[in-house]
């Protein structure tokens, strides 16, 4: 009988340039990444590692490997409203096209949408979205939604949109009463069973997710942090995003959103505060104190003119900062790489300084500081941690000559450009096909369903 070879595993990726982005940025030319189960056994130079023999053998020649991007906020169900709500700015973007949008979204819809931005997602390098779903949010459609996520090959989090009853601000900003639909008991009650049924360790989690710190009411955000500490799990807020939602805070309570939550003893380590742009130096250092988790929407940012965050004061700070894309809607693209590439140019821009921000910065964004916001053992390629990773094609014209291989993919490559997506030891994206989803299928129910809400929304003159 044939000996057992001591250093065999699953998959081997071979001959590849590994990005580890590990504590000191180690990059292996070539290098070997060995993957057992759903962790890594062994990454190294391929002088090392000649030995590994691995079930599957991927031949990574002129690809670079390197982990899974996060995808730190996204709302997947806006993937029916690609390509609409242009010119507006965040509050317009909300009042006149999303909110109404959305009341007319139904689970079907929101299902049909999260499958197919999950695809995209998987093909453009994500491998962990948070998914800050509030359209429709019963129960049945919340965990519809996160059983698409995982059937796809994601890992990840719905963050559940708790809304509650209309408040004063959300009057003043005429958004629609149609939008409050539940009461902040049977928020909390829905929540907390999609939690029971998706707990903490679920490859695809659900969190509390009080929609917005500005007009969610103050006693049902206490609320709903509360039942993110008594469950174990994160929770997610939009923070901060428009320029007017501190000023609308402060002439309401009298405080600022975030100097609120830190004084009333809310702000902790669990939250992940989406947007945050227009925090000042105070809140800042409470979010640092708080060891509080920030996500970056550079692209959406961008889109909606609404600000660029103040990036170098919260890493200074030891503040994680993940990357999101802000969904299919916002932005139009889930594209990991292109928000990299917005996230240097933003604040080069904001602060006329060509070192304010380098490549090797945003990478850390999409990975390593991604996966603490997410609250993941990935980001990293390193022994013992979850195999999360992606190989992208570096044999691309758009991709040579090859010079500095952190600056290329962050200013050069695209989505596109990633050929292989593994998640949890698992190929679940290969060549352009995501191998658990039926891609036409997937793109021919979106684009009818997103023809009948149009319709069924009344909002087909957004239509040109």
């Amino acid at each position: 009988m044939p000996a057992v070879h001591e250093k065999l595993c699953d998959l081997l990726l071979t001959d590849a340039t590994v990005l580890t982005v590990d504590d000191h940025r180690t990059i292996h030319r070539p290098g070997t990444v060995a993957i057992t189960g759903n962790r890594i056994a062994a990454v190294g130079p391929q002088s090392e590692m000649a030995d590994w023999q691995g079930r599957t053998v991927l031949d990574c020649t002129g690809k670079a490997v390197l982990p899974g991007l996060v995808d730190g906020h996204n709302h997947l169900y806006q993937a029916l409203a690609r390509g609409l709500g242009e010119g507006l700015s965040i509050v317009p973007w909300l009042c006149d096209f999303m909110w109404p949008y959305s009341i007319a979204v139904q689970g079907a819809d929101a299902v049909a949408a999260a499958r197919l931005a999950a695809a995209e997602a998987l093909r453009h390098g994500t491998t962990t979205v948070v998914d800050n779903h509030y359209a429709p949010t019963d129960l049945e459609t919340t965990l519809a939604v996160a059983d698409v996520v995982e059937r796809t090959g994601l890992r990840g989090a719905i963050a559940r949109g708790i809304v509650g009853p209309r408040t004063e601000i959300a009057a003043k900003r005429g958004q629609p009463e149609a939008l409050f639909r539940h009461s902040a008991a049977d928020e909390l009650a829905i929540t907390r069973e999609a939690v029971q049924h998706r707990p903490p360790g679920s490859r695809v989690e659900v969190w509390p997710a009080p929609l917005n710190l500005t007009y969610v009411d103050q006693d049902l955000v206490r609320r709903s942090i509360e039942l993110a500490r008594e469950l174990g799990t994160s929770w997610h807020a939009h923070c901060c995003e428009g320029r007017s939602d501190p000023q609308s805070y402060l002439d309401t309570y009298q405080s600022r959103p975030v100097q609120w939550l830190a004084e009333a003893g809310l702000l902790d380590q669990r939250a992940t505060l989406a947007h945050a742009i227009w925090l000042d130096e105070t809140e800042v250092e409470q979010v640092a104190e708080a060891g509080a988790r920030v996500v970056h929407n550079p692209t959406s940012n961008a889109y909606l003119a609404s600000g660029t965050l103040a990036l170098a004061g919260l890493r200074e700070r030891g503040v994680a900062v993940g990357l999101g894309t802000d969904g299919p809607s916002c932005g139009h693209r889930q594209d990991l790489f292109e928000c990299m590439k917005q996230s240097v140019l933003a604040q080069r821009s904001t602060t006329l300084d060509p070192t304010a921000m380098r490549a090797q910065d945003a990478l850390d964004l999409a990975t390593r500081d991604g996966a603490r916001c997410a609250g993941i053992d990935a980001g990293v390629l390193e022994t013992g941690r979850l195999a999360d990773l992606i190989v992208v094609d570096l044999d691309r014209p758009h991709l040579q000559p090859l010079h500095d291989v952190v600056s290329t993919l962050v200013y050069a490559a695209r989505g596109s450009d990633v050929v292989v997506t593994v998640v949890d030891g698992e190929i679940v994206q290969r060549d352009g096909r995501c191998l658990h989803v039926d891609e036409a299928s997937a793109v021919a129910e979106a684009q009818h369903r997103a023809e009948l809400l149009l319709h069924r929304a009344g909002m087909t003159h957004l239509l040109r």
